[in-house]
């Protein structure tokens, strides 16, 4: 649970690889239900005793997943849930050290609790991957010091404050006060980051110089203004007072009281936030000058190589080298390569592929102005296409979403030029919307014929559709509907974007260009993460790479290739999964054929939650059986 919330602050990795260790055979089964008495005798109908086994297991699986959620407190809000409103996760290496022995020790009760073999198919799945999470965390923890503090795609310095704009709810007057009390929680836990950080630079693990600076620009942008500086009110200082303006304009609390509590916030960020960043920012700018100025692949990093071996376990859940995924990469460039000559020769363009890649880059027509009111018509174009995929899902869907789905600009303290587009996903119970983010800076990052793909991406049927369903599912233990597999999440997203063009979508061949842009984007990924972490290639040679297959602008990809730079191995998930969804698909048509169903084919790949991919290959496979029986 800490090892996926830490991922939100200093990119550490949240999908893991390893296998499932053999369920021992326990001669004695304990209800934990009982507080250790012996459990009631299981009925003697096999198909009896595996349901009353596997709600069991479910029972402690709950338990379980209560215990775990209160080592974070972050994720509780996440959740939308209270409990330790008012404080911020342990951040140290102890305390991941404590949760992991925690997670160790569950392992080890299941399997002298439960027998596996009189669970259903659904209970196995789940045990499984209790085990399969655990076995990732103690994967991961050999190289706890190796994760980056800041990447392109963000650190503390923003992603905790984020986490306080968007995810604190403020509702009663306790509600701000534990607001309040949770900026000086930031202020201990940017101290635990930066000592960690700190520990890393010790044993030559640093990121480039480029994320220096970005994070101190980040924690600068935090910083400045009201009530540290002269000029407008800093984003927490902003939060602050709409929030208490909303409680007070709700009757909630007085003036006296409102006056109060902008004070008490203005008094926390000024004496203990803003310490507490002067020491990060004064840090970065000492230490950048050992960061490496051009940017180089983590194999130059002590242990780099077993070090990205890890993180490509983590990221495929297979069991793929750095060499196996980078001749797949090189193979799907070609085959969409192919594809795209065929859209260029139906639109009659005059010239080679590499100059259709500039055209599209460059022509004015592919882009809205970099105004205020170019960002408007981008974001109300894309509510159009989400209106537009909405009304066919149930043809393909039985499962639907039921949280809302909105569409903002990125926070201007946390925009970065160029920034991918990223979904943030909506709490259990739909109180909070899903919330598709997209920066615009730079309007010209943005380009007309991506945006239908991305839409769809984060949106549905992709990442708002297939989070949601998992955070609704109410057949599975409680802990699955918050599982994190990369490969699947973003194989699903990949997936989604080819599925809306099977919907009906993408009619202009110029979006559909588009789509094989995203695609191939993501196949050069393959190519691109290896060349630069296992082929010693340079962030120049990467982003040539990309300019010669695809046409995305140049801004986009630069930024893109400092996230491989700084995020290693997260950017091969994407084709990856969506390959082994494909493949899957594929054998289940060819397996059923005129009994094969689309919808419950979906329902079969979304109904479990997020899985590793040999959990998802087996859960696919079962479902094809079940049909031809």
């Amino acid at each position: 649970m800490r090892k996926a919330l830490l991922s939100l602050v200093i990119a550490a990795a949240v999908a893991g690889c390893q296998q499932s260790e053999e369920p021992k055979k326990p001669s004695e089964q304990v209800n934990p239900a009982q507080s250790g008495e012996q459990a009631t005798q299981l009925p003697a109908n096999p198909e009896d005793q595996q349901q009353d086994e596997t709600k069991r297991l479910t029972q402690w699986f709950d338990a379980k997943f209560e215990e775990e959620l209160q080592f974070s407190p972050i994720q509780l809000s996440y959740l939308g849930r209270k409990e330790q409103y008012d404080k911020i996760d342990d951040m140290t290496k102890a305390a991941d050290e404590r949760e992991l022995a925690w997670k160790k020790a569950t392992v080890e009760e299941m399997k002298q609790q439960f027998d596996y073999d009189k669970l259903t198919a659904e209970g196995k799945e789940s045990y499984d991957l209790w085990i399969q999470q655990y076995e990732q965390d103690k994967a991961n923890q050999s190289f706890a010091d190796h994760s980056y503090f800041a990447s392109e795609l963000g650190g503390p310095e923003a992603q905790l404050p984020t986490f306080m704009i968007n995810q604190h709810k403020v509702e009663t007057e306790q509600d701000m006060r534990d607001y309040i009390a949770r900026i000086g929680g930031i202020s201990t836990a940017l101290g635990q980051l930066l000592e960690r950080a700190q520990g890393s630079a010790k044993k030559g693990i640093r990121p480039p110089q480029f994320a220096y600076d970005l994070a101190i620009e980040r924690a600068e942008k935090v910083t400045t203004g009201q009530p540290f500086s002269d000029g407008e009110d800093a984003p927490l200082m902003a939060d602050a007072k709409k929030k208490i303006a909303a409680l007070k304009e709700a009757g909630t609390i007085d003036d006296a009281t409102a006056k109060e509590l902008q004070t008490q916030a203005a008094e926390a960020l000024t004496s203990e936030m803003k310490p507490a960043y002067d020491v990060y920012i004064a840090w970065l700018k000492e230490d950048r000058g050992n960061a490496d100025e051009e940017p180089r692949g983590v194999s130059n990093l002590p242990d780099g190589d077993n070090y990205y071996a890890n993180r490509l376990a983590n990221y495929t859940t297979l069991p793929m080298t750095a060499e196996e995924v980078h001749q797949l990469g090189l193979e799907e460039v070609a085959r969409i390569r192919k594809e795209m000559e065929a859209i260029k020769d139906q639109v009659d363009f005059d010239g080679d592929l590499q100059e259709f890649f500039t055209y599209i880059r460059t022509d004015d027509k592919f882009y809205y102005p970099n105004t205020d009111e170019g960002r408007k018509e981008y974001l109300e174009e894309v509510e159009g296409y989400l209106a537009d995929i909405e009304a066919k899902l149930p043809e393909y869907f039985g499962i639907l979403p039921k949280a809302d789905l909105v569409v903002k600009r990125v926070e201007p303290f946390r925009e970065v030029p160029g920034g991918a587009q990223h979904y943030s996903s909506a709490t259990p119970d739909g109180s909070r919307p899903g919330t598709y983010y997209v920066h615009m800076s730079d309007m010209s990052a943005l380009s007309k014929a991506d945006m239908e793909t991305v839409t769809y991406h984060e949106g549905n049927p992709g990442h708002h559709m297939q989070i949601s369903i998992a955070q609704e599912l109410e057949n599975i233990p409680q802990f699955r509907t918050q599982a994190h597999f990369t490969p699947y999440i973003e194989g699903w997203a990949l997936y989604s974007e080819k599925l809306s063009k099977e919907m009906g979508q993408f009619k202009d061949p110029y979006r559909d260009f588009g789509r094989l842009t995203a695609e191939m984007w993501r196949a050069i990924r393959l190519v691109v993460d290896t060349g630069m972490h296992s082929k010693g290639w340079s962030q120049e040679q990467a982003v040539e790479y990309f300019l010669e297959n695809s046409a995305i602008p140049e801004g986009a990809v630069r930024s893109e290739v400092r996230r491989y730079l700084t995020y290693p191995g997260q950017a091969t998930s994407y084709k990856i999964g969506m390959l082994k969804i494909e493949e899957l698909r594929a054998n289940a048509e060819k397996e059923l054929g005129d009994q094969f169903d689309i919808r419950a084919f979906h329902d079969t790949v979304l109904g479990g939650g997020a899985l590793p991919l040999p959990l998802l290959e087996k859960r696919v496979n079962a479902w094809v059986e079940s049909v031809k029986n």
